[in-house]
């Protein structure tokens, strides 16, 4: 009997000793990067349930056996809730990242009425509902804070919804097939507006894919077809046009994803530049981050970002040591390894930052002297992109 005993502690120890080792780290990527103090660094990334950590007990593992892998195939938006981001997986559904259980598990309320059959954009509102726009099902699905299915917003075929947003009582979609927003009643999903294709042709959408308000109430629409980020009321009058065409800094290529954080500060994704420009209140470019390839802090083929608040405390061990975090970035990337990268923007500490207008001005005469280098080989490749 002691034998025996001996064994099974014996074989205990083993299967522990066989567990996953802990992540290691990339190493340190700071945007700007030296010698411009930093600003945002970038910190790890999340593609597969053990990249949260170990969540299984060594005992439990050699009881019931390891648990498969859950993994990220392409996803695309990305939206978080107290200690969750929610994924969409385009391939597959709404996959969840449970930070303090450290789980990655699939949306329960997605089977049955609630079938995602391409989920694309997400967003939740302040009563926790997420709302997930699924072109090919050519509806909004809507699910509760427990994550369970409630109903579906839209008549499908007749329109390809992508981009979503809530604000106060209504829910704004943007329409890819017809080129407009609509907006629906977010608890009836009564059909109550559309707009984007009236006035001149410098106020129409062209193209249309995600969409964020700001700290004001003001939509902004990421427009692949005018190359542009295009500003409306609420009510859809035109406002403005952020940017241009191009492949130098406060130019889109091809713009996609975008949000805002408490200081009204826009971040736009860029999948052909591989980059998120950053933006003042005043529509003036800030900094940008990212850049294609595969080193730390690098993006491939971007879809979307998203801030949070909320969970600081599970990434601060990948910070610098003298770098304090103020909040997260979530940006996903459709290809490769990495496919939810995670970015701290915050402070160095002990180092005084000059303020948003001075590092404005800075980079337009960074950008100034770039545009004067500028090749005519540049725009034709942007061009071949799109």
């Amino acid at each position: 009997m002691k034998q025996k005993l001996i064994g099974v502690v014996s074989l205990i120890l083993i299967v522990a000793g066989c567990a996953a080792p802990p992540k290691k780290p990339e190493g340190i990527a700071f945007f700007p990067p030296a010698p411009e103090l930093p600003r945002i660094q970038y910190l790890t990334y999340l593609t597969s349930e053990k990249d949260l950590g170990e969540s299984q007990s060594t005992f439990d593992r050699f009881v019931v056996g390891k648990r498969k892998d859950m993994r990220l195939d392409k996803p695309y938006g990305t939206a978080f809730y107290k200690n969750k981001l929610y994924v969409c997986d385009t391939n597959r559904t709404v996959m969840v990242f449970d930070f303090e259980k450290k789980t990655m598990t699939q949306l329960p309320g997605a089977q049955g009425p609630g079938k995602l059959l391409q989920p694309l954009n997400i967003t939740v509102d302040s009563e926790g509902n997420k709302y997930v726009t699924d072109p090919v099902r050519g509806q909004v699905v809507i699910f509760d804070k427990t994550d369970s299915y409630v109903n579906a917003v839209g008549l499908p075929g007749a329109w390809k919804p992508t981009g979503v947003a809530v604000y106060g009582d209504r829910l704004y979609v943007t329409d890819m097939k017809n080129a407009l927003v609509k907006v629906f009643d977010k608890k009836t999903g009564a059909s109550l507006k559309e707009f984007g294709r009236q006035g001149p042709a410098t106020e129409m959408l062209a193209f249309p894919t995600n969409l964020a308000f700001d700290s004001e109430g003001y939509l902004y629409v990421s427009d692949a077809g005018r190359f542009q980020v295009v500003k409306f009321d609420r009510d859809g009058h035109f406002m403005a046009a952020i940017g241009k065409i191009g492949a130098n800094p406060a130019h889109f290529a091809r713009p996609r994803g975008l949000t805002f954080d408490r200081a009204n500060r826009m971040y736009v994704v860029d999948a052909a530049l591989n980059n998120v420009q950053v933006f003042n209140n005043k529509a003036q470019l800030l900094l940008y981050f990212g850049g294609g390839g595969t080193k730390p802090g690098d993006l491939y083929l971007p879809a979307q970002v998203a801030v949070d608040h909320d969970n600081i405390e599970f990434f601060r061990k990948y910070a610098a040591p003298d770098f304090e975090i103020e909040f997260l970035l979530a940006v996903t990337s459709q290809f490769e390894k990495k496919l939810v990268n995670i970015y701290g923007v915050g402070k160095q500490k002990g180092k005084t930052y000059p303020s948003d207008e001075v590092l404005q001005k800075d980079l337009r005469e960074k950008l100034e002297k770039m545009m004067k280098e500028q090749t005519p080989e540049k725009m034709e490749d942007v061009q071949k992109v799109n």
